[in-house]
């Protein structure tokens, strides 16, 4: 077998004086060899538990215990398993709405394409807004100034109320005092080429009118959004990332929940 240093000295003279001092720094810890950088990963989910929060509307959270590690015999082989059983609405936890919850028309999440959940994305900071206060155009305009970043076609846009850090999940006002977008912001996202955007509360606008407005904005402009989101605070003001979160695939659900998570590769 012909040795590398034999092989580049024999082909490329420059080559080789380049091999050689390589492999002396190489030798006294100058010089090392970059293997791939491992990618960050940013959990951007809510965990699901029994009686965890859900919407007013929607059912309860039920998981319960079916068979905890029941012995079973099937030979001389003895195996134990353990399952649960859940009972929960397909908007429970972190989920995306489908079309289909918009309106009868619409379809349902197991026929969304894959790529609408595979996006670059960013998070804009809307940290200051009150409580049970509706966010303007012009101050999603400043979010989007103050980040450095713009919204390009087909983007996730996730929007950072500091909303789970105000108001506990167990507080039953998590249920009721979000802040969350204006009709016309909904309209500017999907001015802007948006095809999703996300909120830490259960709903996109403040409870009430607006939140119908909202949502009948998403229907008319054919775009969607992901509720009860977490740790944004990771991701706002990290620039742009890879956003992650496959929905559950229900058939002809109007909605999924997903496990969201932002990439930094």
């Amino acid at each position: 077998m012909v040795s590398i240093e034999a092989e580049v000295c024999s082909t490329d003279t420059v080559a080789y004086d380049w091999y050689k001092g390589f492999q002396r720094l190489t030798h006294v810890g100058y010089a090392t060899v970059p293997g791939p950088r491992k990618p960050q990963i940013v959990d951007l989910s809510r965990e699901l538990y029994h009686r965890s929060p859900a919407h007013p509307f929607h059912p309860p959270v039920c998981i319960t215990p079916w068979d905890i590690h029941q012995p079973m015999k099937a030979g001389n082989t003895v195996f134990r398993s353990a399952s649960y059983y859940l009972s929960m609405s397909d908007h429970a936890g972190t989920h995306v709405d489908a079309p289909k919850h918009f309106g009868p028309g619409g379809v349902g999440i197991d026929q969304m394409p894959l790529e609408d959940f595979y996006t670059e994305a960013i998070c804009l900071d809307l940290s200051h807004v009150e409580l049970k206060a509706s966010i303007s155009v012009a101050e999603m305009e400043d979010a989007l100034s103050q980040s450095g970043e713009e919204i390009k076609s087909g983007d996730t846009v996730l929007l950072y109320m500091a909303f789970n850090k105000r108001v506990p999940f167990s507080d039953p006002r998590w249920q009721h005092d979000f802040p969350g977008l204006s009709l016309e912001a909904v309209h500017w996202l999907a001015d802007k080429g948006c095809k999703i955007f996300g909120v830490e509360a259960i709903s996109p606008a403040p409870e009430g009118e607006l939140n119908f407005q909202a949502h009948n904005a998403c229907g008319e402009r054919g775009i969607t959004h992901i509720e009860g989101l977490d740790n944004l605070e990771r991701v706002v003001g990290k620039g742009r990332f890879r956003f992650i979160g496959f929905p559950l695939k229900i058939r002809d659900g109007s909605g999924g929940p997903m496990r969201a998570v932002a990439l930094f590769e």
